[in-house]
């Protein structure tokens, strides 16, 4: 009896509408399975609605971002590059445009247009779409992926079968771990996870106050509290929020720090002027002071920090807030000077997959090929996308590894039916 379709994949984000371009392109019979009422729900979502959809820096320097796996991310990022990632949504009437630090996005700002893009290409190659479809597993007999079974009962046979269904990470778009669940019963390995590119939770009332305040051009470094032990150091922007501290450069750190260390409660240190040596910010408070003359300490700030973060400094100095400011002596100075140059904040935890960007662990990659991305232990089955044990930094490399990962299994799963 002939299969329902050459190649199923289940899941309909990122790297599950790649794989399915890439195998219909390459003459197989695609079916599309997905959960939700549409596809591309999490790429909806990204970067509140724009889609950072990749990186426009040269090629090999994706893989400086590539945090967990980057050796076996080599053939699948170089047969599908960012330029090619470029090149195909320009090819399908998506001008884009490139903005700080190599972001790519949608010259619209909007990733409905995104979407809709890759909607057309999928239809245009006769792509079989099935909404609000649940798999409950997978159908795999003598060592061989031969379909899927959904929750309504029905069986989808496949000469290939893709799981694309996305790490844990907003599960409110349906990335609920199935993918995850079809590997162990397959018996494939699959890794610790936890929460990636995710803000910190901060112990005490300094973030509620400074909720909304953005800082860019910040030093930020993270200590181990018992042994100073540095864990993170970086530059960029951050944003308090009313639970913690969020923005690029903190997305980031909380990916770069391994998981056991946030057991020990570590050290947030913020060089709120990293350009200016310490001897050099303590002529700069001596300009000011200088300059604000008799006027009490509380008001003599707004020259070197936003007015909201100004309160809380002077609060931390342990300067009387009304103490005039040529009163202000040498030691409370040095004692200004140090806390702007390291401001210490404690981090309790990070956030969890309700706020995190992606999922680090997952589908232990040395169980999988990393030219086809067929399962070693499974013919026949195929994953690609978030659900893998890869992760980067947050600027769109974490897309890039979906366009990549799930173009090479389309194409690999494609190869299978020839």
């Amino acid at each position: 009896m002939s299969n329902d379709t050459d190649v199923l994949i289940i899941g309909g984000g990122a790297a599950g509408m790649m794989a399915a371009i890439a195998a219909a392109g390459g003459g197989s019979r695609v079916c599309i399975t997905e959960k939700n009422e549409k596809l591309g729900k999490k790429l909806f979502i990204t970067v509140k609605g724009r889609c950072n959809l990749t990186n426009a820096c040269p090629a090999d320097e994706i893989f400086d971002h590539i945090l967990s796996n980057k050796k076996f991310l080599y053939s699948a990022v170089n047969g599908f590059t960012n330029a090619d990632v470029m090149a195909f949504f320009e090819d399908n009437g998506v001008h884009l445009k490139t903005e700080r630090g190599g972001r790519v996005f949608p010259v619209s700002d909007h990733s409905s247009d995104i979407i809709k893009a890759l909607e057309k290409s999928i239809r245009s190659l006769g792509v079989s779409i099935r909404l609000n479809t649940g798999i409950k597993s997978l159908i795999i007999k003598d060592g061989i992926c031969k379909g899927a079974l959904t929750y309504s009962g029905e069986r989808i046979t496949a000469g290939s079968v893709i799981v694309a269904t996305g790490g844990l990470s907003y599960p409110s778009t349906g990335s609920t771990g199935d993918g995850y669940r079809f590997a162990a019963a397959a018996g494939v390995k699959v890794t610790e996870r936890y929460p990636g590119l995710v803000p910190f939770i901060i112990a005490g009332d300094i973030c509620p106050r400074l909720q909304g305040l953005s800082l860019k051009h910040i030093s930020v470094r993270i200590t181990r509290r018992d042994n100073g032990k540095k864990l993170y150091e970086g530059f960029g922007e951050a944003m308090f929020t009313h639970f913690g501290v969020s923005g690029p450069l903190i997305l980031t750190a909380s990916s770069e720090i391994a998981p056991d260390e946030y057991t020990a409660a570590p050290v947030l240190h913020i060089d709120l002027k990293p350009a200016l040596s310490s001897d050099e910010l303590d002529k700069r408070l001596i300009r000011d002071f200088e300059k604000a003359g008799n006027r009490e300490f509380k008001n003599s700030l707004s020259e070197l920090l936003p007015s909201k973060l100004i309160p809380v400094i002077v609060g931390l100095s342990g300067i009387d807030p009304y103490k005039k400011v040529n009163s202000v002596t040498r030691q409370e100075r040095r004692t200004l000077g140090g806390l702007l140059k390291d401001l210490k904040m404690d981090i309790v935890s990070t956030g969890g997959y309700e706020e995190a960007v992606i999922t680090r662990g997952g589908v232990d990659v040395k169980e999988i090929n990393p030219k086809s991305f067929e399962a070693k232990k499974v013919r026949g089955l195929y994953f690609a996308g978030e659900v893998l044990d890869v992760d980067a930094h947050t600027g769109g490399y974490n897309l890039q590894i979906a366009w990549s990962t799930g173009y090479a299994a389309g194409a690999g799963a494609a190869d299978t039916q020839g």
